[in-house]
């Protein structure tokens, strides 16, 4: 089959996350397939696959849909898609980021950035003494996590002895979680920055609730009537205020190493500073994050309509080859 008359493939779980980006395909009349990866099986022996490229969305947020079987299964299947030399955006190793935060801290240790004092554990005897070697209040996140899921803050020891004592501690769906020293954010906000091919997209301030504790901007949904899962989808209907907002080119340049240095191809950063002195803080990357909601009216123009160009523009590598053969032939 030819490359260049194949679709692209969207491996995607939310099912309505990605309406806007299948609605601007359509629009261009880009073929595509949509390829749930919740339920989904593949042959190891194969040797081709029905799309020319494949846009990876599985976020690690799955599980707090019970789509938790997707998670792990994604690593596989980039593996295979990218072992029968099938681009992907957005492929294993950001894949590998995106689902653990341990790692991602890793990301942040290796370009010497900022990051608040973690430890990382995988079983509950090591809470403690991990503990003890931090600062109260303390919170703690599972390793594989999303919307802010499974965040608990502790500003006491005695609070967290008793956590543990009762086996209340979430270790998570990979049994390992994260103790990280918490960090009041100035302003009460924290900032997300979305890029683009490795370059800056738009930025917007998240300002918290005066309830929320969490470091992750989707857990700033947790309320009674909204799921966190629709967090971003959803924020005009919380109290959150979100605002556009236009990073220092230092920090501007630092998110596009991060991104680099991930092999992320659309996806984002965040980051807090801290109330107390004014350290800035970086604590979060998401590979397969959400564009914000309203972005015309909030930012001044769809994000869509830029990933689908880029879109285009990996399609038009992909065939080229193929077309300048059949050109001499």
């Amino acid at each position: 089959m030819s490359h260049s008359r194949k679709p692209i493939g969207i491996f995607y779980e939310h099912p309505t996350w990605f309406k806007p980006l299948f609605s601007e395909l359509e629009r261009r009349r880009i073929p595509f397939i949509r390829v749930h990866a919740a339920q989904h099986q593949f042959n190891p022996a194969e040797t081709e696959v029905p799309f020319s490229l494949l846009i990876n969305r599985m976020s690690s947020s799955a599980f707090t849909r019970g789509n938790t079987q997707g998670i792990f299964h994604t690593s596989s299947y980039l593996s295979h898609v990218e072992r029968l030399g099938v681009p992907v955006i957005n492929g294993v190793h950001a894949q590998a980021i995106e689902s653990s935060k341990a790692k991602q801290l890793s990301l942040f240790a290796n370009l010497n950035l900022p990051f608040p004092k973690t430890r990382i554990v995988n079983h509950i005897t090591q809470v403690i003494p991990a503990a003890l070697s931090l600062k109260f209040p303390l919170v703690i996140k599972v390793n594989v996590g999303g919307s802010g899921a499974g965040i608990v803050r502790f500003n006491t020891l005695a609070e967290l002895h008793k956590a543990v004592n009762y086996h209340q501690i979430n270790f998570g769906i990979d049994h390992t979680a994260l103790i990280q020293e918490f960090i009041p954010a100035k302003g009460n906000h924290i900032v997300r920055v979305e890029t683009l091919n490795g370059q800056f997209l738009y930025a917007v301030k998240i300002h918290l609730n005066d309830f929320s504790f969490n470091l992750c901007p989707a857990e700033l949904c947790s309320t009674p009537e909204i799921n966190a899962q629709n967090c971003l989808e959803e924020y005009p209907r919380t109290q959150i205020r979100v605002e556009e907002y236009l990073p220092p080119k230092e920090i501007i340049r630092t998110v596009e190493r991060i991104v680099k240095e991930a092999k992320i191809e659309v996806g984002g950063v965040e980051y807090l500073t801290d109330n107390r002195d004014n350290q800035l803080y970086f604590y979060d990357v998401n590979a397969l994050s959400n564009f914000i909601p309203d972005a015309e009216n909030l930012i001044g123009f769809d994000p869509y309509h830029l990933f689908v160009d880029y879109i285009e523009q990996r399609l038009k590598r992909r065939y080229q080859p193929e077309e300048e053969l059949l050109a001499v032939v």
